[in-house]
């Protein structure tokens, strides 16, 4: 059996799928956030949501489903606040559209108070609750940050990693090696400086032709 230690350090290179816990249950979860009537993860419950959607499990009418009728009520009045906040960022996915499409004229007017709340930011009353706009707005943009840097992360990942290989199509390893240490400005051998003179430089030229260049891009998409 594999080792579970080994299990948690490969997921923590970036091997997820080898993780070796249980995989999470959104919808238990977002139900155990409404039953707890903890003000301070309800505040935390749009960007649960959000995160949890993405889930290709995730169904409302399931998750309401798990709730007792009062904690319906608080899962209904959390889901407009969400709707609000989404609405504020100017955010819309599928399943958003789906669930205001069944709006009453009243969830509907509930949702355009939130809105004014959250832009003059008054305080936004959500059930007995009262939830300070501040807060939410500022928790909500903290998450859109991580998401951003880890997005920026990931892409920065795929270019170098699409970068090597395209380097590997057309130089040596050792060809491939100088060029990375010439780009860096790294020092050169009198070897090194007249081996890339004489054979790296003339691919460097070459694909740095503009007509060249032009005719790839043609080419790579026929």
């Amino acid at each position: 059996m594999t080792n579970k230690t080994l299990l948690d350090r490969l997921s923590r290179l970036g091997l997820p799928l080898m993780n070796a816990e249980e995989s999470l249950d959104v919808k238990k979860t977002l139900a155990d956030v409404v039953k707890s009537r903890d003000p301070r993860l309800w505040e935390g419950f749009p960007v649960v949501l959000l995160n949890a959607a993405k889930d290709s499990n995730f169904d409302l009418d399931d998750l309401n489903s798990k709730l007792a009728a009062a904690d319906k009520k608080r899962l209904r009045a959390l889901l407009l606040l969400s709707l609000a906040l989404y609405e504020h960022y100017h955010l819309s996915t599928p399943w958003m559209n789906r669930f205001k499409a069944a709006f009453s004229s009243d969830e509907k007017t509930a949702v355009k108070r939130l809105r004014t709340s959250l832009a003059n930011s008054d305080p936004l009353q959500v059930g007995h609750e009262r939830f300070d706009a501040e807060r939410l707005k500022k928790m909500f943009e903290l998450y859109f940050e991580k998401e951003a840097k880890a997005t920026k992360a990931q892409k920065e990942k795929y270019d170098e990693l699409s970068l090597e290989h395209a380097l590997s199509q057309l130089f040596s390893p050792k060809q491939k090696e100088l060029l990375k240490k010439k780009y860096a400005g790294e020092p050169l051998t009198k070897t090194e400086r007249e081996y890339y003179s004489r054979t790296v430089r003339k691919k460097v030229v070459a694909l740095a032709n503009a007509g060249l260049h032009r005719m790839a891009q043609q080419l790579a998409q026929q």
